[in-house]
C-alpha cells in the first residue's frame, strides 16, 4: 500500500486522525500493513507489544478467560479505535475471517501527537532545514525506533531535535580524537566512520567498530567527565548531528540512568539481574562483587551482542562514572540496566572476592 493511500486509510482511525498531514505521511511511512487468515491470532492476553493495531477489513474476536467478549468488524465505528489497546493486553484477538490490519508503533505515535499538540515542532522541519535529499529522515526513523528513545520524555526528544547542530565531514577527517576533552554527543546522519583506539604498548590503532546512519557516539567522555577514549574517523564523506554536552546531559543522559543502592541491587540480582564490572581486569584483581562478569567499558560496544537482552543488568565500577557510561550504552540499545550507587565501595566485604 503506497504511503499516500496508507495515510488516507490511517486518517480514518483514532487518534491518528489528530495528526497534521505532514506527520501523518511520516507515520504512514513507518506503519506496517498486514494480512492474516481466519483462525490466526493478532495478539494474546498479557502481551506488552507497544503497538496500535487498527482493523481495516474482516472481523476479529476479542476473548478473555471468560470466553469471547465481542467481535469487531472492519469499517464500523467501533473499529475506528485500536483493538483492545490496554497494555498489557487484556484480551486475545483472533481473526474470525481473513483480515487486513495496520500496525503502528505506539511510542512513535505518541511522540508525533505530542509534537502536534505542542504546536512548536514537526519532523519535517528538521528534514527541510538539514537535507533536501528524500532520505533525509532515515536517520531520525532509525533513532526514534530504538527502545531507548521510547523511554525519554517526548518533550526532551523534541528539544533535542531543535538543538542539534549539523556538521559536515570529509573522508579521512577525524570527528573526535582520543585524549581530547568531551564536548559533543554525535548522531550520524549520513556517511560511515570507524572507531579506533591506540594503546601505549601497541601504537598501531585497534579497530573497535564501524558506524553508519542512525548510530551514535561520544557519550562516554560526557558522562564520565573524562578524556575521549577512542578516535572516530570518517570512512566516507558524511554529516553529523551533534548535541552539546549540557544539552546531552539534561535531555538524554538523565532519563536513561537508573541508580540503585547496594541492597536494591542485591534484590535485583536475586531476581535474575547480572552484575557487570566495567573496570579493567587489573582493577578486579583487588576485589570484585561475587558472581559478576567483567566487560571493560572500552570493549562494551564490541561485547553487547554477547549479552542477553531479556535479562536485567547492574553495572558498577569504582566511582559510578564508568558504570553510568556503560548503563547509557546498554539503555540506548534497549537493555534493562541499573547503576550501583557509589560503585564497588558500596558493597560490604562479605559480598566481595579477590582473584586467585
Amino acid at each position: 500500500m503506497a504511503d499516500n493511500k496508507l495515510a488516507e486509510t490511517l486518517a480514518k482511525f483514532v487518534p491518528v486522525n489528530a495528526l497534521n498531514p505532514d506527520n501523518l505521511m511520516d507515520l504512514a511511512g513507518k506503519a506496517a500493513v498486514k494480512e492474516l487468515h481466519a483462525g490466526y491470532t493478532l495478539f494474546k492476553s498479557g502481551d506488552r507489544d507497544k503497538r496500535h493495531v487498527f482493523l481495516v477489513k474482516g472481523s476479529v474476536e476479542l476473548a478473555s478467560e471468560r470466553g469471547v467478549q465481542k467481535v469487531i468488524y472492519g469499517g464500523t465505528p467501533e473499529a475506528k479505535h485500536a483493538l483492545a489497546h490496554a497494555q498489557p493486553r487484556n484480551f486475545t484477538a483472533k481473526a474470525t475471517s481473513d483480515v487486513v490490519y495496520i500496525e503502528v508503533d505506539s511510542d512513535l505515535l505518541d511522540i508525533m501527537l505530542t509534537w502536534d499538540q505542542t504546536g512548536t515542532y514537526e519532523v519535517r522541519d528538521l528534514q527541510e532545514q538539514e537535507s533536501a535529499e528524500p532520505s533525509g529522515g532515515d536517520w531520525m526513523t532509525h533513532i526514534l525506533a530504538t527502545k531507548a528513545f521510547h523511554r525519554i520524555p517526548p518533550a526532551n526528544i523534541q528539544a533535542m531535535f531543535m538543538r542539534l547542530e549539523s556538521v559536515s565531514y570529509s573522508s579521512g577527517e577525524k570527528v573526535i580524537e582520543q585524549g581530547q576533552d568531551g564536548d559533543y554527543f554525535y548522531l550520524i546522519k549520513d556517511g560511515r566512520c570507524m572507531v579506533t583506539r591506540t594503546a601505549e604498548a601497541k601504537p598501531q590503532p585497534i579497530k573497535l567498530a564501524e558506524l553508519g546512519p542512525g548510530d551514535s557516539f561520544g557519550e562516554e567522555a560526557l558522562i564520565s567527565d573524562a578524556k575521549r577514549n577512542a578516535t572516530v574517523t570518517m570512512l566516507t564523506n558524511g554529516t553529523m548531528m551533534r548535541l552539546s554536552k549540557g544539552d546531552f546531559m539534561s535531555l538524554l543522559n538523565e532519563p536513561l540512568l537508573h541508580w540503585v543502592s547496594f541492597p536494591e541491587a542485591v534484590k535485583k540480582h536475586n531476581q535474575g539481574a547480572v552484575w557487570i564490572d566495567v573496570r579493567l581486569p587489573s582493577e578486579r584483581e583487588q576485589g570484585r562483587i561475587k558472581g559478576s562478569i567483567n566487560i571493560p567499558l572500552i570493549f562494551l560496544r564490541m561485547k553487547i551482542s554477547s549479552l542477553d537482552p531479556d535479562k536485567p543488568y547492574i553495572t558498577y565500577c569504582d566511582t559510578g562514572r564508568r558504570s553510568s557510561a556503560a548503563s547509557f550504552l546498554l539503555s540506548e540499545r534497549g537493555f534493562d540496566v541499573y547503576i550501583l550507587e557509589d560503585g564497588i565501595g558500596a558493597a560490604p566485604a562479605a559480598a566481595l572476592e579477590t582473584a586467585g
